[in-house]
């Protein structure tokens, strides 16, 4: 497993081809980018890595993006601050750089997460700050009962909650991050009451975890699901899902002080 710069790859996912139509189907959830602004807390700089095309980087912030994956760096719009070409591994800033550290979505991409995490806590005086999923609660997810293979692929590539505060150290919060029924930031859970959207080909391709499985697996998971909600047996087992307005996922909101 390796982490390329100047090409359309990162981490373990082929962002070359996985990552066109990213921003479509992958925008900035408000009511999630409060909850990583109140865990910035007051500060004012920020690195921003695994930055991909610029989710939750907020306006009020001077934030320098740090994105291996050039597919990715080329879907940030004009009117954020263009990515360094970097990885998480090897952060190109002096000690004390910034006020705060911030990644989201993208530990389970570093080659070294226990690197990229001492790499973060080395530029950032303040706190770092990891929006990532718990592996340990990724397969309560109904999905589970159609692709196992795509959700064993999630939680084998999320490192352990344990892990992550290890390796950053210091003071370590970890708050389950609310998921709203209109989440705008599709990943694999934010469909937990809208199953109709993971038959969007470009849904799929958004959460990286399915480009793991081999596609005629997909293809018959995705069959599964289509048959289950023309029949009527997903609603029958998950349609009160619909009607709940935010859902406790694995999706989780890490928060290290030195």
């Amino acid at each position: 497993m390796t982490e390329q710069t100047g090409t359309g790859s990162a981490g373990d996912a082929d962002y070359g081809t996985i990552g066109a139509g990213y921003r479509d189907y992958r925008r900035p959830d408000p009511r999630i980018a409060r909850a990583i602004g109140a865990a910035l807390g007051d500060a004012d700089t920020v690195v921003n890595v695994g930055a991909g095309a610029g989710s939750y980087e907020s306006p009020d912030l001077r934030v320098t993006p740090v994105e291996p994956a050039a597919a990715m760096r080329a879907q940030r719009p004009a009117h954020l601050a263009p990515a360094v070409d970097a990885t998480a591994e090897r952060l190109p800033f002096p000690d004390d750089a910034f006020d705060a550290a911030l990644t989201t979505f993208s530990v389970h991409q570093w080659q070294d997460v226990r690197a990229g995490l001492a790499e973060m806590r080395r530029v950032a005086t303040g706190p770092v700050v990891v929006l990532t999923c718990d592996p340990a609660l990724v397969r309560d997810f109904w999905l589970y009962e159609y692709a196992p293979p795509v959700l064993d692929a999630e939680a084998r590539r999320y490192p352990p909650v344990d892990v992550i505060a290890e390796a950053v150290g210091g003071r370590v919060t970890v708050e389950p991050v609310r998921i709203p029924a209109d989440c705008v930031d599709g990943f694999n859970e934010a469909y937990y009451g809208r199953p109709e959207m993971l038959l969007e080909p470009g849904a799929r391709r958004a959460c990286s975890s399915w480009s793991f499985v081999e596609p005629a697996v997909a293809d018959a998971a995705v069959a599964r699901l289509r048959a289950d909600l023309d029949s009527g047996a997903w609603d029958a087992r998950h349609g009160a899902l619909r009607h709940r307005p935010e859902y406790h996922g694995s999706l989780v909101l890490i928060r290290a002080t030195p």
